[in-house]
């Protein structure tokens, strides 16, 4: 396919886009609302300079935080005719120098990156005479990821996590520091870096060594950096090494959408970006291609007066149904609503794959699976190892590459790529249960269907799709005029009477896809939580639980950490083109006491969402209803409960306790040992607080456990027997 000239290229475009995709020197600094069109912006910007011969393609590295994210770039700048170009992760494109250069530089073989952390944490932790579960470990390991990428140092931690708000559980600073430091001799010790390695590796190859400086900043004269609000620091004096003092550097972001600061991200570099390259071209997006006028309008309210406001979206698709908000008693009521709905919406034809249950955590999706599962629709869950990197999907396209190569097939491309995965334990419908099962059946089940998706493409005569099955794990950035080529495949176009694909025709794209990590998706409802969502878009969307304690969560106890939890929710809304229902539930489970009351972000969006507050409402009443009764008070002290973990034991979190501390040791123990056996974390098995409930209250049967908050029929079933026995 001929690439497209500079004309074509900017009449894709709509004012605000064409304006990014002409602003070819200098600093550029784009503010992309939600569903803008961002990815457009600047792929035709970038097109558009190798068109008119500003841009060498090869001169270009353009840096986004995802491998999906890097690959759909790719495969765009392919279509629009700019196939030389870079597109990469920070990870990855430091990791590639790194290999070229470190050889050469050290005279020594760079280090084996690591998988996982875990081993060597946990070897660390032994040798500082500490003992961490599981979850502990994986604590330890985010919070060594945050220094890291902060640039502080183990012996720097401990002065700094405070000040920072860095805490572990049950963990204090210094111990945290030593376990650090311990962990980083163990690493080096075996001749292991991990990922923050690769950038802090490649960041002091640049800084020390000239000559590799040189050569980099020859090799790379233009870079473009999406998803700028989620830069660290590390990853911001990478960038900077990597210009060497120029200022050829377009940056795209939304500070609405900052939502991993708990990880290192700053959105200050993108909203300062101006100060710092005086000269900058700062352009706005605001064009809402995505979502109705009722989701925007949401949505702008939503953050409208606050710190997180970003642009005013301007809906470009016409009107839509209302935003529905809604109430139920418990969580299973909650599921049970939402999958109803859902299999309304399917039967009045909207495809499950473009439905998505979005929640605050992964714990709160086991309600929703048992109630889809109970109406025979299919789901997905988000959210796990990368989609190729998966055993299963490794051993699936060894299988059907062999079967390729072999020729035993049938000819028919569906019906050889299912009875191929039979072999593997494939079936038509999905299993009952969950856990890996599930999860391998839903990989090899996505397979099916993008043989069936890959078929029809071809069939059709419009080459290999380019597009995720379904839509469900697809870019979020349809967003302005038609784009040249957005259809376009890389074969060439075959009649409607020329033969299907075969089998090795659909191994050649899985392979492509592999490489550029464009997974497809199986057909059925995702369930993801908010933050795996960002950067995805659905037809319909269930916001759930949507409830203070849960969102915000209750952890979220500055007022810069409350915020984020609000972009969090924006990110939530905006995922949605048509439908948009957001809902809470006053109790956990069926029978239990209606204690919450549904987020506070809601009281601007909901009809008379503030009322209550503003009235004295009692803690979980229901919307619009009358007070239910007063608020939950320490037993201890009289005062009234701040928080959801406060409320689940009664007293306040610095009143002494009122439990039997020796018994609550025990329940630890024993939950210490059930979660090793069970392979999960401990606070799967209970929480602390709701053992400190156990503890407090000393249940004598299962239905009195029942009566204890965090306690339901399942957690019955599984630990039951055991809690009383101790109790006893």
């Amino acid at each position: 396919m001929p690439s497209p000239r500079p004309d074509e290229l900017l009449a894709a475009l709509d004012p605000e886009q064409r304006q990014v995709a002409e602003a070819l020197r200098g600093p550029v600094r784009v503010l992309a609302g939600a569903g803008t069109g961002k990815t457009r912006a600047i792929t035709h910007r970038i097109a558009h300079g190798v068109a008119t011969g500003v841009y060498a393609p090869t001169e270009v590295l353009a840096v986004t935080f995802t491998t999906r994210a890097a690959g759909e770039m790719r495969t765009r700048l392919r279509d629009l005719g700019a196939p030389g170009v870079q597109a990469r992760t920070f990870h990855a494109a430091a990791l590639r120098q790194l290999r070229y250069f470190w050889p050469g530089v050290h005279g020594t073989e760079l280090p084996t990156l690591t998988e996982s952390k875990l081993p060597m944490l946990a070897l660390a932790v032994r040798r500082q005479r500490e003992s961490v579960d599981q979850a502990g470990l994986r604590d330890l390991a985010s919070e060594i990821e945050w220094a890291k990428v902060s640039n502080v140092r183990p012996e720097q931690y401990a002065a700094i996590a405070p000040g920072r708000g860095r805490e572990v559980t049950n963990l204090d600073p210094a111990t945290v520091a030593r376990v650090f430091g311990a962990y980083e001799d163990v690493k080096r010790g075996q001749g292991r870096m991990d990922m923050e390695d690769v950038l802090l590796l490649a960041a002091a190859l640049l800084a020390e060594d000239e000559r590799v400086a040189a050569q980099v900043r020859r090799q790379y004269k233009f870079f473009t950096v999406d998803e700028f609000q989620d830069v660290s620091p590390l990853q911001s004096a990478l960038l900077d090494l990597w210009l060497g003092g120029r200022d050829e550097l377009c940056v795209v972001g939304d500070p609405a959408q900052t939502i991993y600061s708990f990880a290192g991200a700053n959105a200050g570099y993108l909203r300062d970006f101006p100060s710092r390259y005086p000269a900058t071209t700062a352009i706005d997006l605001v064009r809402n291609y995505r979502s109705t006028p009722e989701v925007v309008g949401a949505a702008n309210t939503l953050l409208a007066g606050t710190p997180s406001k970003g642009v005013d979206l301007v809906a470009q698709r016409p009107a839509g149904p209302g935003i529905a908000y809604r109430e139920y008693d418990d969580e299973v009521a909650e599921a049970e609503a939402v999958a109803a709905e859902i299999l309304t919406l399917r039967d009045a034809g909207t495809p499950l794959s473009q439905i998505a249950v979005l929640f605050r955590i992964n714990a709160q999706s086991e309600a929703f699976e048992d109630a889809l599962a109970a109406r025979g629709l299919a789901y997905v869950v988000r959210g796990a190892a990368r989609f190729f990197d998966r055993a299963e999907v490794r051993q699936a396209i060894t299988l059907l590459r062999g079967s390729a190569r072999s020729g035993s097939g049938t000819g028919d491309l569906v019906a050889d790529v299912r009875d191929t995965l039979a072999g593997m334990g494939w079936t038509e419908q999905p299993p009952t249960g969950r856990g890996t099962v599930r999860d391998k059946w839903e990989s090899l089940h996505a397979l099916v269907s993008q043989a069936e998706t890959f078929r029809a493409a071809r069939g059709a005569g419009s080459g290999p799709a380019e597009g995720d099955a379904g839509g469900a794990g697809g870019p979020a950035d349809a967003g302005g005029p038609a784009d040249l080529g957005d259809a376009g495949g890389a074969g060439d176009a075959a009649g409607e009477s020329a033969p299907g694909p075969d089998l090795g025709a659909f191994v050649d794209d899985l392979d492509r896809r592999a490489a550029e990590q464009h997974a497809p998706v199986a057909e059925g409802v995702t369930l993801a939580t908010l933050h795996t969502a960002k950067g995805l878009e659905w037809d319909a969307v269930f916001v759930c639980g949507a409830q203070d304690g849960s969102l915000p969560i209750s952890f979220a106890s500055t007022p810069a950490e409350v915020e984020e939890e609000r972009r969090l929710l924006y990110v939530g809304m905006t995922r949605a083109r048509r439908h948009l229902a957001v809902s809470w539930s006053l109790a956990r489970n069926p029978g239990g006491r209606r204690t919450r009351r549904p987020s506070r972000f809601l009281d601007p969006l909901r009809p008379g969402g503030g009322s209550d507050r503003e009235a004295g409402r009692g803690r979980g009443g229901r919307s619009g209803g009358k007070v239910r009764g007063r608020a939950a008070m320490c037993r201890t002290c009289g005062h009234p409960l701040a928080s959801a973990a406060e409320r689940k034991i009664g007293r306040c979190a610095d009143c002494p306790a009122t439990y039997d501390v020796e018994l609550f040791e025990q329940l630890r123990e024993w939950r210490r040992g059930r979660a090793a056996a069970d392979q999960v974390p401990a606070y799967v098995v209970f929480t602390d607080a709701t053992l400190e409930a156990i503890a407090e209250h000393r249940p004598g049967s299962e239905s009195d456990l029942m009566r204890i908050s965090g306690i339901g029929a399942a957690k019955i079933e599984r630990y039951g027997t055991d809690v009383l026995a101790i109790l006893g």
